[in-house]
């Protein structure tokens, strides 16, 4: 976009300090500039273009199961920043992964979005209350290792996860002790993507998604 920028810049600079110019300028001459711009423009997208026609791709390959519902929950009376933080991070986790479901636990605060399994009430205290009892029945309250399940991941936590589920990735949220030299790292939550794909999740995914996890330290008391 710099480039485009630049190129139109030049072109003004030309006619300010030619003022002859702009009477000279042919309608040859103008047609000219402008192809010249839009080779420019287009060649500079064409990257964009790219990345985005790739990223289309792998959202096609993700399929809803049946029996799902979509869902957007938060833990009441959260801080407005940690609130902010968790409604952007749970939307860029789903935006730019194959996850159809995430769910997101940071010092007893929960926030679940995307396909999650149909409940007959599905009042947000219902859903949270569920979401806290299949946690604690999990055992990933204190996880401090990444978890990663590239296929048949429904068999692993079969209560807790959506139908369909295949693919299965808990990155462990760690909060730094000052206080104790031989654990210096303490669990403070977790993000959990679920994918009705196998694989889903790549080297560069779970990297990318370890990079987010952290990036929510900054909100730990």
């Amino acid at each position: 976009m710099d480039r485009i920028r630049w190129f139109v810049l030049m072109l003004l600079k030309r006619m300010l300090l030619d003022p002859d110019l702009c009477s000279a300028i042919s309608a040859e001459l103008l047609r000219t500039e402008v192809l010249g711009l839009s080779l420019a423009s287009f060649s500079i997208l064409l990257p964009y273009l790219g990345k985005f026609l790739k990223g289309a791709q792998q959202v096609d390959q993700t399929t809803l199961p049946d029996g799902t519902q979509q869902i957007f929950v938060m833990s009441a009376d959260i801080a407005d920043g940690l609130k902010e933080d968790l409604a952007w991070t749970s939307y860029i986790l789903l935006r730019n992964t194959n996850a159809i479901a995430a769910l997101i636990l940071i010092q007893g605060e929960i926030c679940a979005r995307g396909y999650w399994n149909e409940i007959d009430d599905s009042s947000k205290e219902i859903l949270l209350g569920q979401f806290r009892n299949k946690i604690e029945n999990a055992g990933l309250n204190n996880l401090k290792e990444t978890l990663y399940f590239p296929q048949d991941a429904d068999s692993e936590f079969q209560d807790l996860l959506p139908k369909g589920a295949r693919s299965l990735l808990v990155q462990p949220i760690l909060q730094v002790s000052m206080e104790s030299a031989t654990d210096s790292q303490k669990p403070a939550g977790f993000i959990l993507l679920v994918s009705t794909t196998r694989y889903a999740f790549s080297i560069k995914d779970r990297a990318w998604i370890a990079a987010v996890a952290n990036k929510l330290r900054g909100n730990l008391k």
